[in-house]
């Protein structure tokens, strides 16, 4: 099933409303580049899919194997190099904490299962995002 996001932009600052049909949130620029801050930034809400994904891989395995967790804390910074050709080189430190009743081997595993994630596996795969095209209006027929 495919992943649709509509994205409606604003005058004031880059204030976007970002919606996936059902739910919405705001997303931004920081101030020092000319943004309003009122949201967070494109990279920001990549992290936090990243880390979103993996903390809740994290509770999902534990779930499956009956182990008591408790909260599930996750810590994302994101380091861009650049290259001579303008080419980026993130990295991405992920720290993770993990409470409950459960052993070393166990907190491993579930630290090991969260690089497994369906977020990182993407972003870890050959992407092809097409060019950008013009969005035409739907236009509605009359009701007769």
């Amino acid at each position: 099933m495919a992943t649709k996001i509509n994205i409606k932009n604003i005058p004031t600052g880059y204030q976007s409303i970002i919606s996936n049909g059902t739910h919405t949130i705001i997303g931004d620029e920081p101030i020092k580049s000319k943004g309003t801050d009122l949201g967070l930034a494109p990279t920001e809400l990549v992290l936090a899919g990243l880390g979103m994904c993996k903390v809740a891989t994290v509770r999902y395995i534990a779930r499956k194997k009956g182990w008591d967790i408790r909260d599930v804390d996750a810590e994302l910074v994101q380091h861009v190099k650049r290259g001579v050709d303008r080419k980026l080189n993130p990295t991405v430190e992920v720290k993770m904490k993990i409470e409950g009743d459960i052993t070393e081997a166990q907190k491993q595993e579930l630290l090991k299962e969260a690089d497994n994630c369906y977020v990182h596996r993407l972003l870890h795969s050959d992407w092809n995002i097409e060019t950008a095209t013009e969005l035409k209006p739907i236009i509605e027929t009359p009701e007769i």
